[in-house]
């Protein structure tokens, strides 16, 4: 009888399942009311009684090995119910993540910054609230010159010095005051304009200003800088620079890229010409330098601006700049596969 308990003991230790019918059927082989064990203890008065302690200290071994079986593997079975509770089925193909976009605005502008940093030029950056000295008076455009009208502009009321800049020209007068030439940088940034909404205008947009001030700098070597955006930026390469008027520079100029007239779009965004007008831009005036604590006798600049909305709109296609920021999710899934 003790050799078939020994046994008992032996397949106890060796049982194992996860299932839930298996460890009840096991549970009332050996500890039910008709299992194995009590049984064992019913025969214990048969038992010859120099084998009584032995047989009783094997039982016992045989219940207590049998009832924490019984604990572990339920123990066990629970533990994996709650985990498929609370994570469900691990087995199963996940959820299917969207993928993001970047805005078109933030495409075009690190297309920029990309194409300007390759020659040389860096990015600063300046406040959105502007004082008029930086915004308006440094750039050659004192109290109440005519030219400030170009700007339609948001001044704060209890102050009438601090204003919402106009351009990103600011940031570029800030630099130089803190920087000596050579200078070469870019300053992209939103700026402000009290103008209608509509389709073609905002009263906030985005533009990116360049600098080069530096010994010798000449218009020529702005119109290769150009030439040389264009090319990248468009895989256009063909401009011209027309005459015009921006106070902080002179000479000045509009800058037109060939677009070409192969579709019916080319047609209508350049009326017909070909050309489309894309940024202004000049040599620094010399009084600009000058205001900066910079030599205009010792040394030159060029300078250039552009709306990265406008060229957004002109890359993509799109038609009113207000969906540019109205937060469309159909608008901005169009831009998952830019960079």
């Amino acid at each position: 009888m003790i050799e078939t308990i020994k046994e008992h003991l032996a397949e106890v230790a060796q049982f194992a399942s996860t299932s839930k019918d298996e460890i009840e059927a096991f549970r009332i082989k050996y500890l039910g009311k008709k299992g194995l064990l009590n049984e064992f203890f019913a025969e214990f008065k048969n038992v010859p009684s120099d084998q009584k302690k032995e047989f009783g200290q094997v039982v016992n071994q045989l219940k207590n090995a049998a009832t924490e079986k019984v604990n572990a593997l339920k123990d066990a079975l629970e533990n994996q119910s709650e985990a498929v509770g609370k994570y469900g089925d691990l087995t199963r193909p996940g959820e299917p993540l969207e993928i993001g976009s970047r805005h078109p605005i933030s495409i075009v502008r690190n297309r920029i910054v990309d194409i300007f940093s390759r020659i040389g030029f860096n990015v600063s950056e300046g406040p959105e609230i502007e004082d008029d000295w930086h915004n308006f008076t440094a750039l050659n455009l004192p109290e109440y010159h005519p030219a400030r009208d170009m700007q339609d502009t948001f001044f704060i009321q209890t102050d009438p010095d601090i204003l919402l800049r106009t351009h990103t020209s600011s940031v570029q007068v800030r630099y130089m005051e803190s920087n000596k030439p050579p200078i070469r940088t870019i300053s992209p940034g939103r700026v402000y304009r009290n103008e209608a909404i509509s389709a073609r205008s905002h009263c906030f947009f985005h533009q990116v200003e360049g600098l080069y001030v530096d010994k010798g700098v000449s218009f020529a070597d702005l119109k290769q800088t150009l030439q040389y955006f264009t090319s990248e930026m468009f895989g256009k390469s063909k401009i011209r620079l027309r005459p015009s008027y921006f106070p902080f520079t002179e000479p000045s100029a509009e800058v037109d890229v060939y677009w070409g007239l192969e579709t019916e779009t080319d047609y209508r965004m350049t009326k017909g010409t070909g050309w489309l007008e894309i940024m202004g831009c000049g040599m620094v005036d010399p009084n600009v330098l000058k205001n900066c604590g910079i030599d205009p006798e010792v040394y030159s600049g060029f300078a250039f601006g552009m709306g990265i909305d406008r060229i957004a709109l002109l890359l993509h296609q799109i038609s009113d700049i207000r969906l540019l920021s109205e937060n469309d999710v159909r608008f901005l899934e169009q831009f998952k596969s830019a960079f």
